[in-house]
């Protein structure tokens, strides 16, 4: 069965919080989102923690369940968090999860008699540094971003750009969890074989097309065993939320080395996700039906349910955000790239689970699953440069007079992403940034 998440009272778009910021109609974290987290007091060596964000604060959940006042089974659900172990926590499923939503929410309202008891369990986040807010075992990228895979298809096989397979399997691949970091990374530069159309032979350089892919991180939260698939009517019982991805890309590195089984150094370097986690549960309100175009093959039905057909899309608002060195020095603010909205993805979260264990896969807490790039329909929309530059062909120009094909050292992109609707109160992910530094001087 599926345990779908379902509006409840942590819900409602009226319920404000003693936590002042929380009540900014700006914030990403009212009262209403509560994503998880694992911070520290910045520039010290304390252990890491986990916390809920809430406005400009914190709520350290170890002090928090020193503090009591708690449900004996919420206690207990907290005891994990407040050991620093998200991936126990995600491991209880989503009764668990959400009956510690229902007493966090209700003890950070405004009026709250546990004020008193949690006030000095917040820590400011501008006062905090953050790590990975789980330990992801493995990650798998899909490409469910159909006028992505459209798009870059065109650039290179402009007859064919959209392969037969497409719309009947969620196209994914198997990435490197190591190399993946926290916003606020910096990354060098990465050095591969590139090989020029015209060359007789490749040579061993900096990469010269580096690029961003704006997309949205699934983490798995219970697990599955081994030879056990999952269901698409259970699929979304197995997620715990989601973060924004930037799957960096070295594309000259991966054009010559892809074939014939696909990225390899063009993708390891270096991926970034968002510090917080948002949880279906907080995203509930801005579930939308999946709906194919008309004359697109319905999925297999190991890939349907009628939740999924009700509410298995998403409506998240998508923006990136490019910052280079020169802007930085002049204090100039980010400029806007593009913008585009998860709704558009042609595949949905439960259907990238239910697939990816469908041959049996065990999937295992903290487990991340990339979406693939999200790009919109229109021109400006792409996910990445690769599209807003038509393959480095048209240079995009900044608003002090720089031009960008490709990212240059000292970039940083900023991906950002936010649901709102009418009748529910606006909830985002912070930001997910990373920093392009020179390439590393290697022996060729």
């Amino acid at each position: 069965m599926n345990n779908a998440p379902l509006l409840d009272a942590t819900h409602d778009p009226a319920l404000h919080s003693w936590v002042a910021s929380a009540n900014d109609a700006a914030t990403d974290f009212p009262i209403q989102n509560l994503p998880y987290g694992r911070f520290r007091r910045a520039g010290s060596d304390e252990p890491w923690r986990i916390g809920v964000a809430i406005g400009d604060r914190i709520l350290d959940l170890a002090r928090a369940a020193a503090a009591g006042g708690w449900s004996g089974e919420v206690q207990a659900a907290l005891a994990p968090l407040a050991a620093g172990d998200l991936n126990a926590f995600m491991a209880q499923g989503p009764d668990v999860r959400r009956r510690v939503r229902a007493e966090l929410s209700a003890a950070l309202s405004a009026g709250s008699p546990r004020q008193a008891d949690l006030a000095g369990a917040l820590l400011p986040q501008a006062a905090a540094e953050y790590d990975l807010p789980c330990r992801i075992n493995d990650y798998t990228d899909f490409y469910t971003g159909i006028h992505h895979a459209t798009m870059v298809g065109s650039l290179f096989r402009p007859d064919n750009p959209l392969l037969p397979n497409y719309k009947w399997i969620p196209i994914g691949y198997h990435g490197r969890s190591s190399s993946i970091g926290v916003s606020g990374q910096s990354f060098h530069r990465p050095r591969g074989q590139v090989k020029a159309p015209d060359a007789e032979r490749p040579e061993f350089v900096p990469c010269r097309r580096l690029d961003y892919e704006l997309e949205l991180g699934v983490l798995v939260g219970r697990a599955n065993a081994l030879g056990e698939p999952v269901p698409m009517d259970a699929a979304e019982d197995h997620l715990f939320g989601a973060v924004l991805l930037n799957d960096w890309s070295a594309r000259d590195i991966q054009a010559w080395e892809y074939q014939p089984l696909g990225p390899f150094l063009a993708k390891n370097f270096a991926s970034t996700i968002s510090p917080w986690v948002v949880t279906l549960d907080a995203l509930a309100p801005f579930r939308a039906p999946f709906v194919r175009p008309a004359g697109d093959p319905q999925p297999l039905p190991y890939l349907d349910s009628a939740f999924n057909r009700d509410s298995g899309a998403l409506d998240l608002r998508f923006e990136v955000l490019l910052q280079t060195a020169a802007m930085r020095e002049r204090g100039e603010a980010p400029h806007k790239l593009m913008e585009s909205n998860f709704r558009d993805a042609y595949w949905t979260m439960a259907q990238m689970l239910a697939h990816h264990t469908v041959g049996g896969c065990n999937l295992q807490p903290g487990d991340l699953l990339g979406s693939g790039t999200q790009s919109g329909p229109a021109p400006g929309e792409g996910g990445s440069l690769l599209e807003l530059t038509l393959g480095g062909k048209q240079s995009l120009t900044l608003p002090g007079g720089e031009t960008r094909t490709f990212l240059a050292d000292g970039d940083t992109v900023i991906l950002r992403g936010h649901c709102e609707r009418e009748g529910a109160r606006r909830i985002g992910f912070g930001d997910c940034a990373g920093t392009v530094l020179p390439a590393r001087e290697v022996r060729a």
